[in-house]
């Protein structure tokens, strides 16, 4: 005998509840009869329309599926590492053989998992940006990373990046492709300035790790501390071009920021430097618990609210992060960020870092389009 579909209306409520636009509710909470949402709105007024329908908390949040604005799937078989941030690059550094297309097959099949609604990635090398492209089923962006700092090298690496870009373009009609410039320091001006312009007038979007450590900031100031030692300790050169300004001065001075860039971390800023993201149209990407768990402190959120600028989130990699569920990144921040912002930051503003139309709950969404925290 066939299940007969329940018809009879229940009240969903969280203690956030967004639809995906306007403000998300505290008080909020959506209708839904025979698996599909039929009305979404303040709680007192589907109370009141629905005086006989059941409540049913569903915990935390209830929102659209959430984004995965910044993680590196090919290090999803790395080992889990807490400590401080140089003690991880040299760990990601002794592990470069693992960063393969198979670590980025199961990272992508965690966020597939998870239900999440896009994903933003940074690949190493080109084959797990090739494979990515190829397979994924999921919507977003993967980022080719760039580290080059020998200045004579800027245009045939900038030739070649943007030949390879181009023949990854349109291959995936749900999958963009685009330019990660390490870090301010591990790229040379003059790289990182024709990637800039090949971003703009070619349109691939720039994701790019800024300010994520004190250390980053020693080294670009100073030209000193535990950064300086990991380039002698592998056998790279030692970094000698130091602009002694801060990671996002010295990206401000070479006319780095704008719109078609997303910085990630945004840890070690000041007022001044928000401002100047802001004004420029940069997007942000925080991953809190990595910040965390490598002793880079947390991004002042209350300095970027001020100037309107949003942050989405990210988790990282496995390898600085227990997981790849962004959830897990705001349920970390909850009762010290304003929920609704957290609401927000996992879903909307990750939508609109990477291009993608953000889904909204209405009238006839399935529940199964409908994320309970």
């Amino acid at each position: 005998m066939e299940a007969t579909l329940n018809l009879k209306p229940e009240i969903w409520t969280a203690d956030v509840v967004y639809a995906g636009f306007g403000t998300p509710m505290l008080e909020g909470g959506l209708v839904v009869v025979g698996g599909h949402v039929t009305a979404v709105g303040p709680l007192s007024e589907l109370r009141q329309s629905h005086p006989d329908a059941p409540l049913v908390h569903k915990g935390k949040a209830l929102t659209p599926p959430v984004v995965n604005a910044h993680t590196h799937l090919d290090l999803s078989t790395v080992p889990y590492f807490r400590g401080t941030y140089p003690n991880f690059i040299q760990h990601v550094i002794e592990h470069g053989p693992w960063r393969t297309v198979e670590a980025a097959a199961r990272g992508l099949g965690e966020l597939q998992a998870l239900g999440v609604g896009g994903f933003g990635d940074i690949a190493y090398k080109p084959e797990v940006v090739e494979w990515l492209v190829a397979h994924s089923s999921l919507p977003g962006v993967v980022y080719l990373e760039v580290i080059n700092r020998n200045p004579d090298q800027a245009d045939s690496v900038a030739r070649k990046i943007a030949v390879q870009l181009s023949s990854w373009r349109q291959r995936n009609s749900l999958i963009r492709v685009g330019i990660s410039p390490h870090t301010p320091y591990n790229v040379s001006a003059g790289l990182l300035k024709k990637l800039v312009e090949i971003a703009r007038l070619e349109g691939f979007p720039m994701q790019m790790h800024v300010a994520e450590s004190l250390e980053e900031t020693v080294l670009m100031t100073q030209g000193a501390g535990a950064l300086q030692e990991i380039p002698m300790r592998y056998g790279f050169p030692a970094y000698q071009e130091v602009p002694g300004l801060t990671p996002v001065r010295y990206l401000a001075e070479l006319g780095v920021l704008g719109p078609h860039l997303t910085i990630v971390h945004g840890v070690q800023v000041d007022e001044e430097e928000v401002q100047m993201l802001a004004q420029s149209g940069t997007r942000i990407v925080t991953c809190p618990r990595s910040n965390q768990g490598l002793a880079c402190g947390q991004m002042p959120w209350e300095l970027y609210l001020k100037h309107r600028l949003e942050p989405a989130l990210g988790t990282d990699s496995r390898s600085s992060s227990p997981d790849l569920d962004v959830r897990n990144e705001a349920l970390f921040l909850w009762n010290q960020v304003d929920p609704r912002v957290l609401v927000r930051a996992a879903t909307r503003n990750g939508y609109r870092v990477l291009g993608l139309e953000p889904p909204r709950i209405t009238r006839g969404t399935p529940v199964s389009q409908v994320q309970s925290w």
